[in-house]
């Protein structure tokens, strides 16, 4: 019986730890960390206080989990960056394409959301500011720069720097809608702004890089 109830056991352990996780998150996004308090996850999982400091020793320990937690996240996108064709003849179509799926993927609200969790607190916790750039969006670029390199070698693109290339490539597309979301708290922009974003971003970036 006692085998038969172990797995039993680490199943219902294993839900109440996601449900930990995913109220911290709730919490944290909405009330920051400083505002956020143990007794707040515990009552939005519907489990014990104890039980929250059973499976996390402390705020901040269960902090620095659901901000690393989030770079899984950007495992699709890393796939995508490094799967532009090498077709000299589509190329404006498939990093538009690329672009738009970009710029989805990084002005989700709970990205932004995050995104500003993190800054607020980067003077507190540097080193998981850190580790959640290099672990996220910085291996992005380094896949981005990567592709830019594999174009230019076969002659679609003339990047001699593909890893400045890739921050150019980022910055034409994300300045705008990140730079409005960040100071207003929510997204300002819609489908149609996104597109005008990615279309002329391309444009920008294939002139100076074609």
């Amino acid at each position: 019986m006692d085998v038969e109830r172990e797995p039993m056991m680490d199943s219902r352990s294993a839900r109440k730890h996601q449900a930990i996780l995913d109220a911290a998150t709730e919490v944290f996004l909405n009330k920051g960390y400083a505002g956020t308090s143990m007794d707040d996850i515990a009552k939005l999982a519907a489990v014990s206080k104890q039980t929250v400091y059973k499976h996390f020793a402390d705020k901040e320990k269960l902090f620095a989990d659901i901000v690393l937690a989030t770079t899984d996240r950007i495992d699709a996108l890393v796939n995508l960056v490094a799967d532009i064709p090498a077709d000299a003849d589509t190329l404006g179509e498939n990093l538009t394409r690329l672009a738009r799926q970009f710029l989805t993927g990084l002005t989700q609200p709970q990205v932004i959301q995050l995104r500003r969790l993190i800054i607020a607190n980067a003077d507190t916790f540097p080193e998981l500011g850190a580790a959640w750039y290099e672990q996220g969006f910085e291996r992005v670029l380094a896949t981005l720069a990567d592709t830019f390199r594999r174009l230019t070698d076969q002659g679609n693109l003339k990047t001699p720097d593909p890893l400045l290339a890739a921050h150019h490539f980022s910055g034409l597309l994300l300045w705008i809608p990140v730079n409005q979301a960040m100071f207003h708290g929510s997204a300002q922009h819609n489908d149609a702004e996104l597109d005008r974003y990615a279309e002329g971003g391309v444009r920008a970036f294939l002139a100076a890089y074609a």
